[in-house]
């Protein structure tokens, strides 16, 4: 009999641990529901849409470049308005193609050892006696990773262009980046204005590929 009266007195137990069980159950089947009903995570930048595709630039670069550039771009579609193999090797060419258009302006090339750099240009490029543009330009180049100069505020040498060249920051005689008349030969050194590093992996070297891309 004590046996039997031990038996009757554990069965309660066992049943409650089981309700406790199935309640269990269910709590994590609530918790899981609410998981999947949170808010998602930030997603990655959409890519801009492009008026065609660009013979510098894949669809990593365009992502990486969009989260640099200013909040007033973003969502507006990228222009091809020149590029040396529609346009050819010519600057006088690039400032006829840029009449009309008031900018902003990304402009990207690849040189002859394969390096992806540029700017962007707050205005679009123009014939100027000097300097143009604001603290919004900026220095860029794929070494592989995209690495950004941005303006240091020590002087406002942004961009400035003649029929013979068209340069980008300056400070002690150097140019950041700088382009001969024919868009063939070009120039990068460290400069006051963006604190940059050569974008090339020389100092001097040759474009293959120039695009301009007015982002308005």
């Amino acid at each position: 009999m004590k046996s039997l009266r031990w038996r009757y007195t554990r069965l309660p137990t066992q049943m409650e641990d089981t309700l406790s069980g199935g309640e269990r159950e269910e709590e994590e089947e609530e918790e899981k529901q609410e998981e999947e009903g949170a808010a998602p995570g930030p997603e990655e930048p959409v890519a801009p849409q492009l008026t065609e595709a660009s013979q510098v630039l894949g669809t990593s670069e365009i992502r990486q470049l969009c989260d640099h550039l200013p909040p007033r771009v973003t969502g507006c579609p990228w222009s091809l308005v020149f590029c040396t193999s529609r346009d050819g090797f010519s600057l006088r060419s690039l400032y006829r193609q840029m009449e009309g258009h008031s900018g902003p302006v990304l402009l990207v090339l690849r040189d002859q050892d394969g390096q992806m750099f540029g700017a962007f240009s707050s205005s679009a490029f123009r014939l100027s006696k000097g300097f143009y543009g604001t603290g919004e330009t900026f220095l860029f180049s794929f070494s592989p990773q995209l690495k950004v100069f941005k303006w240091t505020g020590s002087n406002s040498f942004f961009v400035k262009g003649d029929l013979d060249s068209l340069m980008m920051g300056s400070g002690s005689g150097h140019f950041g980046l700088w382009f001969d008349g024919d868009l063939y030969h070009g120039e990068s050194h460290p400069c006051a204005t963006f604190n940059n590093e050569v974008l090339a992996r020389q100092e001097q070297f040759c474009i293959k590929e120039l695009e301009a891309w007015v982002l308005s």
